[in-house]
């Protein structure tokens, strides 16, 4: 039985649309001609919605210098007809990927160059997420089943940007998972020019399941990766899905090209430290020092309008695995939401968990 996705194909032309990259604050001391078509793939950071925003991301560069970090996905008709400053908005966030949820070529080259315009040093194209409301718009991970449409999406945008365009993906989604039709995905992409793929290795089931059942029911299939990345020596392959901690992640980044974790470093920032560290011997930084500039950078986002709730929700699993970790996340999120909060509801919530002066270390799996 064949699978098709509801999609609005556009026949017109978005070449007006630009962005002057000033509006969105771009910061960091790396540029495009930097990075470019050379990034560092080791270590990457999941696209998670309600998750990666730009305070997220803020946070995780203070965690890991070189993990490669994904925004949320942010579709075409939000940044062609909505408003484009306040989605690509993002500051010391580099190198970070802009993924996009499309799936008209015309529409995703436009996307795709207001990326480039707004300071991100990837385009990623959203062929993995399963959930209902993302297949009504014909986008995620049912364009598995038109590859040649992906491919044109690849190739659209890769005319329209010099930073690279990549492909997140599953293996296969419903009945369609033999390898057979995983290589012939990765075949036809690859034909129309992308040789970046990450891969989510569990296959998606498109009715039945939710998101996150997606992300946990599908057994993993690393070994589908594995000859993908036999029979296409040329392309890379980051490897996605399951991959929870420092013993997991480090030999299979070794074997793949990368590796890409997200719900782990999500619910346990300091994971990435310890992946740093053993992945780039970078030396380890104190929480002290992470929450003091993260401190700093809420303050700022506050007087800038931003409420303190937006970026403090991120820091719930900051503590993970320590004592007052239960208490610090208890303190925090009774008082984050309340009118006028600001950065003294976390010196509270640190005061009352015992966790103000000094930082035990956790056991992250190292």
């Amino acid at each position: 039985m064949g699978i098709a996705c509801r999609r609005r194909r556009n026949t017109g032309s978005y070449s007006h649309i630009s962005i002057n990259r000033g509006k969105f604050g771009a910061a960091g001391n790396v540029t495009l001609t930097d990075m470019g078509q050379h990034l560092d793939r080791t270590l990457c950071v999941a696209p998670m919605m309600d998750c990666t925003d730009r305070h997220c991301r803020t946070l995780f560069r203070l965690l890991s210098p070189n993990a490669l970090l994904y925004t949320e996905m942010v579709t075409t008709g939000a940044l062609i007809h909505g408003d484009a400053a306040r989605f690509l908005r993002h500051g010391a966030d580099e190198p970070c990927a802009l993924q996009l949820g499309g799936s008209d070529p015309v529409a995703l080259a436009a996307a795709a160059r207001l990326g480039e315009q707004a300071g991100y040093q990837e385009i990623n194209l959203n062929c993995g997420c399963p959930s209902d409301r993302v297949q009504q718009g014909g986008i995620g991970a049912c364009l598995m089943a038109e590859p040649a449409l992906v491919g044109e999406c690849v190739a659209a945008m890769r005319e329209a940007v010099d930073i690279p365009v990549t492909v997140k993906s599953r293996i296969g989604i419903d009945d369609h998972d033999s390898y057979e039709f995983f290589a012939a995905f990765i075949e036809t992409v690859a034909r129309a020019g992308c040789d970046v793929f990450i891969v989510h290795a569990r296959k998606a089931m498109l009715k039945g399941l939710s998101p996150k059942e997606n992300r946990e029911i599908p057994p993993l299939r690393y070994e589908m990766v594995r000859q993908a990345r036999a029979d296409f020596p040329a392309l890379t392959f980051v490897l996605n899905g399951g991959l929870k901690t420092v013993e997991d992640s480090v030999p299979l980044a070794a074997e793949f090209d990368g590796v890409m974790l997200g719900r782990a470093p999500y619910s346990n920032p300091w994971l990435l430290v310890d992946l740093e560290s053993a992945l780039f011997g970078s030396p380890a930084v104190t929480r002290e020092a992470v929450l003091e500039r993260y401190q700093d950078y809420m303050a700022s986002q506050i007087a800038a309008g931003v409420p303190f709730k937006a970026m403090a929700k991120h820091l719930l699993g900051f503590f993970t695995g320590i004592p007052g970790a239960r208490a610090f996340r208890r303190e925090l999120s009774a008082h984050m939401f309340r009118d006028g909060a600001g950065v003294d509801v976390l010196e509270h919530a640190l005061t009352a968990s015992g966790l103000s002066h000094s930082y035990p270390t956790a056991d992250t799996g190292t």
